[in-house]
């Protein structure tokens, strides 16, 4: 009994320990964080400040999760805390709330004001205080005349499955509600500044960041890889369980098992799981029809795998082989694909690797014998359309940035997604991979993933989780 005892206490002693150790990231270094905030303090001088606002505390059950704004200067995953760098004297001071032990008690230690050396020691950064201090310490002293500038993110932060272009849609729609209207909280801190110290001229943080954020360094790299990786394996487990009748949430829930057991956190966006002409919604995301024979299945997912996302596409028949009308054109966009793939290395422009696509698929289009003259069309339209290189992909599936301005360079991340409308029968044809231009040309994450005919029915043979452990009928139990 005694030592039944002690074993349980022993057990007990070590759970606690476990549950006090810090969550902190292990991906970048110390140095490559430091290496960031210094390219944020040569961008604004030595005549500004920089303050970055983390992300607030999260409602009711849901996961915190940093901005990406925030995580990528410092990487540090604490609600309410604020990111301060002074150009001045080039030095970095996080802002921090103090320790909530009835919370930690229930939910796991959070690093706070009270873990000073460890949160330096972990970031880099040269100064840690409590989140009061931040208008005494800093702000408040800046407002003797002339002040310095002051810079922060006027866009809206990141946050999870989310990407400024649609967040900013979101904001719209807020705006234009007149029971709402509410402004985003970015707004509202700039409002607060401007407010408490007029004497500041604010700028935005936000350029220079997205800016910074275009060239990816190894690391990231790195896991948007692995995020790639993941996308991929998930794709292949949504191909063995796809039969007709099967649902699209049921492809869904497929690959979201295996970016969970994985180690990916969430997802990097909703998946777009469409049957048909489902299809035909660029971003459908009911996900809620049964998948039909005849028809092609398209999905387009990815995890967030350790904060970075990737946007990888494919499509299917549903039945498992592929007709000769599906093979026209699914097979038409892979191979845009394959030649885009041919013309993207540094040094040279977007346009330039288009230019150069569009020549080589002009041929292939001349040359291929389309069964209606509706296909014939619609490929002929894909030569003209720009869209077939595609968004900056990392922290999140639209990442920032604009790598269309100049040539490529060595590090750029971003979408290959050729495709194909043809609206007298809603069809939309696409396939999607993401790559990363390398110092010889470039590296498709995906290029092991199937794109052939044989490749993808070869995979569909096999037995998936979703025949395994097949839904259970209401009432069985």
């Amino acid at each position: 009994m005694r030592v039944s005892r002690l074993l349980t206490l022993l057990c007990l002693s070590s759970s606690l320990l476990a549950q006090e150790h810090p969550s902190f990231q292990t991906d970048f270094s110390v140095a490559e964080f430091k290496g960031r905030r210094e390219k944020i303090f040569d961008a604004i001088g030595t005549n500004a400040v920089a303050l970055v606002q983390g992300a607030p505390a999260v409602d009711a059950f849901e996961v915190f999760r940093q901005t990406n704004e925030f995580y990528y200067l410092c990487g540090l995953e604490t609600p309410h805390a604020y990111l301060f760098l002074d150009g001045r004297n080039r030095t970095s001071s996080l802002y921090l709330p103090h320790r909530d032990e009835a919370r930690e008690r229930g939910a796991g230690k959070v690093l706070s004001a009270e873990d000073a050396d460890l949160v330096k020691s972990f970031t880099g950064v040269d100064n840690v205080y409590g989140i009061e201090s931040l208008s005494r310490n800093q702000v408040g002293t800046l407002v003797r005349v002339p002040a310095p500038l002051l810079y922060t993110p006027f866009s809206p932060s990141e946050g999870v499955a989310q990407s400024r272009d649609e967040h900013l849609s979101g904001l719209a729609a807020i705006a234009a509600d007149p029971w709402d209207g509410r402004p985003s909280r970015e707004t509202h801190f700039i409002g607060l500044l401007r407010l408490r110290f007029p004497s500041f001229e604010i700028r935005d943080l936000t350029p220079i960041l997205d800016e910074m954020r275009i060239a990816k360094s190894p690391k990231e790299i790195e896991l948007i890889r692995r995020a790639s990786e993941l996308a991929g394996l998930a794709l292949m487990e949504a191909m063995r369980g796809t039969k007709p009748g099967v649902y699209e949430y049921q492809l869904d829930a497929a690959a979201r098992y295996v970016f969970l057991v994985n180690g990916a956190r969430n997802e990097g966006y909703n998946s777009i799981t469409a049957g048909g002409t489902n299809a035909w919604m660029g971003h459908y995301s009911q996900n809620s029809s049964p998948l039909k024979d005849g028809d092609l299945v398209l999905m387009d997912y990815a995890p967030d795998y350790h904060y970075y996302t990737s946007d990888v596409t494919r499509m299917w028949p549903v039945n498992g082989t592929f007709s000769p009308w599906q093979k026209e054109l699914f097979g038409y966009v892979v191979k845009y694909r394959d030649v885009l793939l041919k013309y993207i290395r540094p040094g040279v422009t977007a346009d330039e690797v288009m230019a150069q696509a569009r020549r080589e698929m002009e041929t292939v289009w001349k040359n291929t014998p389309f069964s209606k003259e509706i296909y014939r069309k619609a490929a002929e339209g894909a030569l003209s359309f720009r869209g077939h290189l595609s968004h900056p992909v990392g922290l999140t599936v639209h990442d920032v940035g604009n790598y269309r301005k100049g040539p490529l360079k060595v590090g750029t991340v971003f979408s290959i997604d050729p495709m194909i409308w043809v609206p007298e029968e809603r069809l939309y044809v696409r396939l999607e991979d993401v790559v990363v231009v390398t110092e010889t040309g470039v590296e498709n994450f995906t290029a092991w993933l199937p794109a052939s005919f044989d490749g993808i029915e070869t995979i569909m043979k096999e037995e998936g989780i979703i025949q395994r452990r097949p839904a259970s009928p209401p009432g069985k139990h």
